[in-house]
């Protein structure tokens, strides 16, 4: 008969500047896993995570926000950039606003609350080291909240730092010409020559590779305030 064989357990990092929950995490992770789940580290503040997770390579690191000597969110985008780097759940009872795409951002693949029951703790982090993100519902909404939020303005700031990088008489050029106007008609509006505005809009073509259509598009992204106002 050959031996059967003993599935190797998920090692644990569990980061949080409270103590009390670190022992009670490593608690409910030690004594209700089966053995599927080992604490190798605890510690108190990002830069101590980052050290032991050097030292220990976990596979799992479940990290706390708001910490003393570096954030949970810093913590975590450095400890996904280590030559292997852990699977990050955030260990957190809440979900602020913003934290959830912030922290989806820094590489953490999902969260889990303090108030979970053991067994949902362990399966979440059981789940995130098979590769399936752990987004409970309601950090889900939230992050679709905050998508909705930011990535309007997000769009509306990139379309006008690129105008921004455009020379002043380029960008009035190209701002009357979003408005519809032809280019003997911005060449009259900016007192120059018809064939200085081909220029213009010329050089700022070639600047942000885009054509008259897409540096219109563009314009109207940036939502500035109309020169014909």
């Amino acid at each position: 008969m050959q031996p059967v064989s003993v599935p190797t357990p998920i090692t644990v990092g569990i980061v949080d500047d409270d103590p009390m929950i670190c022992q009670a995490m490593q608690l409910i992770l030690n004594d209700y896993s089966r053995g599927r789940v080992t604490v190798t580290f605890m510690a108190h503040d990002g830069e101590d995570a980052v050290a032991k997770a050097r030292e220990h390579h976990p596979d799992v690191v479940l990290m706390d926000i708001a910490m003393p000597n570096g954030d949970g969110i810093t913590a975590t985008s450095r400890l996904r950039r280590l030559p292997d780097p852990p699977h990050v759940l955030i260990l957190t009872s809440l979900s602020p606003k913003g934290t959830v795409e912030r922290a989806a951002e820094a590489g953490a693949e999902g969260f889990v609350s303090k108030t979970d029951a053991p067994e949902e703790i362990i399966d979440r982090i059981i789940r995130v080291r098979e590769g399936r993100p752990q987004y409970n519902p309601a950090s889900q909404r939230q992050l679709l909240a905050d998508l909705h939020t930011h990535r309007p303005m997000t769009r509306r700031d990139e379309a006008r730092t690129l105008l921004d990088s455009l020379s002043e008489r380029e960008r009035e050029a190209v701002l009357l010409a979003a408005d519809g106007l032809t280019n003997q008609e911005i060449a009259a509006r900016m007192f120059t020559s018809e064939r200085t505005t081909k220029a213009h809009l010329s050089s700022a073509s070639e600047k942000l590779c885009m054509n008259r259509v897409q540096l219109a598009q563009l314009v109207g992204r940036a939502d500035l305030p109309s020169p014909l106002a």
